[in-house]
């Protein structure tokens, strides 16, 4: 599809020669090609837009790595195509181009004669089943940094994690084509201005996991040399998979699929399907916070392996990339579930198991109602979860969801020697932040907010845009030294340390910024306890039980039903989307 794309572009490129030149515009010869990317008419920022840096294999190789990027000769001007990745959200906007081939990438370039300039590299977010890499729009920051930044598209849901051990799909597509993009930025960033040499990852949620992983990865070695992991990690629920076969079972199962213990048959159900049937919004909304479809640990195949073991398990051995990190947080996480307050609130009361997180293994019922009673009673007391216990429903789903799993991942690595990690947590609230309904109209910092407030947004006030400096400043300053406040430099902000095995020292971005203690320290212990009693570690796909007969033929579906408008707008309540829609419909203006 890229080529026939390439080709197209090629025969018009000569009736676009007069536009965007001079200033107005500047070209980049790669290996594959040459590009021509314009200037921003609101940003002294050189735009070059979707890019493709991989080309995804379709049909039966669907679920396999990515292979290289198209050739061509000639002028290609990068322009927005609007390429994103299938996923759930297909009706967002009707402008959006929808294709399986759809590993493109977004330079965006500081309008300077300088080279070497650092690179930062954006993962975007979006429980692994959402997103696109210009979704996050980062031209002030390249403008006012001079950095050069990077965001991409990569597989999502069952097209990039589907994970059976076999050679049809070993699993973690979608993790290739993030290794497949740093390759690319290696290897070509250098003609952009960029320092091969000087590259900076980051991404929020499961952008946040997947920079973690990253640095797992024996893939990803000379690749990178910081990591900005926000609000996700490693060792959270949504960053591998329990039991991939399971889950490529369950799901198909689901889907009307019933004969799930034939290896070929369950393979087929995946590639002969339209890869839009194989996207389901409610797996965004599971009570026991799991995604199903997220990076796995995978099956020794005789190719090249993302991930071999379980996060934890590496972090123990010690075997991993002790790079400068900064983790983030923001302090009500948990904002995220609250448009289905209404309704999960009276289901915690009745039978709280239901929303244990999945990653917790029991012996039997009795055991996990125990463990059910234990969490509800340290987060509600003996109250019931409702209106007037709201806060504490948020405290419980930011620590099931995502600050659990960030605190435990931090000792885990100064154990194993890695010293230079910054932790911090992010409370600051704006006219713009979320409102809680239940408390009168309070605002709180919801997921992600730490690391969107980087990115443009119009017309913000002033003590949003005073924020955001101060954040930039700090994001900065660690991409070009590794540390958020080197000595010298002249900032006003207080000297941030570097966190310990207590998670302590971390800082604290609010009202004020200040070096603080240890974080949520009671409901950190609870769950380091649960977790040592009761975790459950991911497995790679295991095959034994698989039955070896003749696939049988089965009806293929080959349209998609289209999501009713109420199951949308759940989907796209949050505010972690709202806002990553509005700064997308302001881009596509």
């Amino acid at each position: 599809m890229w080529r026939v794309t390439v080709l197209y572009c090629a025969f018009i490129v000569a009736t676009v020669l007069s536009q965007g030149t001079g200033e107005d515009s500047r070209v980049v010869n790669l290996n594959q090609g040459s590009f021509r990317g314009l200037k921003s008419s609101d940003y002294n920022v050189f735009q070059f837009l979707n890019i493709p840096y991989a080309s995804a294999p379709t049909g039966a190789d669907r679920f396999k790595a990515p292979g290289p990027p198209p050739q061509w000769s000639g002028i290609i001007d990068a322009k927005d195509r609007r390429i994103i990745c299938p996923q759930v959200s297909t009706l967002l906007h009707s402008t959006l181009v929808i294709q399986e081939d759809c590993l493109v990438a977004n330079i965006y370039v500081p309008n300077t004669v300088q080279s070497n300039l650092p690179v930062l590299v954006l993962v975007h977010g979006g429980a692994y089943m959402l997103g696109w890499g210009s979704m996050d729009q980062p031209n002030e920051l390249v403008s006012s940094k001079n950095i050069i930044v990077v965001t991409f598209n990569y597989r999502l849901g069952p097209h990039g994690f589907l994970c059976l051990g076999t050679e049809d799909a070993p699993g973690n597509a979608g993790m290739k084509d993030q290794v497949a993009l740093l390759r690319w930025v290696r290897d070509n960033i250098a003609e952009f201005g960029g320092n091969p040499n000087d590259v900076t990852i980051s991404g929020c949620s499961a952008g946040g996991s997947s920079v973690d992983l990253l640095m797992l990865s024996n893939m990803t070695n000379g690749l990178f040399n910081k990591v900005i992991s926000e609000s996700g990690c490693s060792v959270n629920l949504f960053s591998a998979q329990l039991n991939p076969v399971q889950n490529a079972r369950d799901f198909a199962l689901k889907h009307g699929f019933t004969d799930v213990m034939n290896l070929n048959a369950l393979t087929r159900f995946y590639t002969d399907r339209g890869i839009l049937s194989l996207f389901d919004e409610s797996l965004l909304f599971a009570k026991d916070s799991y995604l199903v479809f997220q990076p796995c640990v995978e099956n020794d195949l005789g190719q090249e392996i993302f991930l071999a073991d379980a996060p934890e398990n590496i972090l123990i051995s010690g075997d991993f990339k002790k790079l400068p990190v900064i983790y983030g947080y923001a302090k009500q996480e948990g904002i995220f579930r609250l448009p289905q307050f209404n309704e999960w609130s009276v289901e915690m009361n009745e039978n709280f198991t239901n929303f244990l997180p999945a990653d917790l293994h029991f012996d039997n019922e009795t055991q996990k109602a125990e463990v059910a009673r234990q969490v509800q009673k340290f987060y509600f007391q003996d109250r019931l979860v409702n209106d007037g216990t709201v806060s504490e429903y948020i405290d419980y789903f930011t620590d099931a969801l995502f600050l659990v799993g960030i605190l435990r991942n931090i000792p885990l690595r100064v154990r194993a020697g890695h010293t230079q990690i910054y932790l911090y947590e992010y409370s600051f609230t704006h006219s713009g932040s979320e409102v809680i309904p239940q408390l009168n109209g309070i605002r709180g910092a919801t997921h992600c907010d730490q690391y969107l407030i980087l990115f443009d947004h119009p017309s913000p006030s002033e003590e949003r845009l005073n924020m955001a400096l101060t954040m930039r400043e700090i994001i900065y300053n660690f991409i070009t030294t590794g540390n958020p406040t080197p000595p010298g430099s002249g900032s006003s902000l207080p000297t941030w340390p570097q966190v310990g095995v207590d998670r302590s020292p971390h800082y604290s971005v609010g009202s004020t910024i200040e070096v603080a203690g240890i974080p949520v320290r009671e409901r950190a212990e609870l769950w380091d306890d649960l977790y040592a009693r009761y975790g459950a570690t991911p497995q790679p796909p295991m095959l034994d039980d698989f039955v070896n007969t003749t696939t049988p033929d089965y009806e293929e579906e080959t349209t998609t039903p289209e999501p009713n408008s109420a199951t949308l707008n759940n989907v796209f309540s949050y505010k972690f989307w709202i806002v990553y829609t509005t700064v997308i419909l302001i881009a596509l203006k």
